[in-house]
């Protein structure tokens, strides 16, 4: 069996490499509208999105998840655009609710062929006062919680093989 949706799961990578390349604003847009289509638990719609176009607040947000780390590096691999996802804690599903938004933002990407890396340390960031700080800047509640973010862009290079999948990921019973 096959279909689009099928195909563009199983066609998505985890892209770790991005060409310095503008992606339109209208893409970009839908990618975020595809995340306010993900399910949540009791229709709270507990996520919020924030797009990074910005190449200075770009590059200060990548060097506070590069600290989390310790280190120095882009852990953004030079994506141009990064989506931070957060969430509302009071709402019992708010990591399930933005894990779904994210994921839905991948593969949206991925339908209109732009690339993207789930990336983590949101939880760390937003706890710091660096975190509040850009909360307040961007007239968000302070009271949420990071939970992912995305790298954003096209391409640099091959597409990533395809590694085999696990023999015993699921059973039917």
């Amino acid at each position: 069996m096959s279909n689009d949706i099928i195909e563009i799961i199983k066609g998505r990578r985890s892209v770790r490499s991005y060409l310095d390349k503008e992606v339109n604003d209208e893409l970009l847009k839908e990618i975020l509208i595809a995340g306010t289509y993900a399910p949540s638990g009791m229709n709270k719609q507990s996520p919020y999105f924030v797009l990074i176009k910005n190449k200075k607040v770009r590059d200060y947000y990548a060097m506070l998840n590069a600290r989390v780390l310790g280190n120095t590096n882009d852990p953004y691999y030079g994506a141009p655009y990064i989506i931070i996802v957060l969430a509302e804690p009071s709402i019992k599903t708010y990591v399930e609710d933005a894990s779904c938004a994210i994921m839905n933002m991948m593969l949206t990407a991925e339908s209109i062929g732009v690339s993207s890396c789930w990336i983590h340390r949101e939880k760390e960031i937003f706890n710091s006062k660096e975190g509040k700080e850009l909360l307040k800047e961007w007239n968000l509640p302070t009271s949420l919680v990071g939970v992912g973010s995305l790298a954003i862009g096209y391409l640099k290079g091959d597409k990533p093989l395809l590694k085999p999948r696990k023999g015993d990921y699921y059973k039917i019973v």
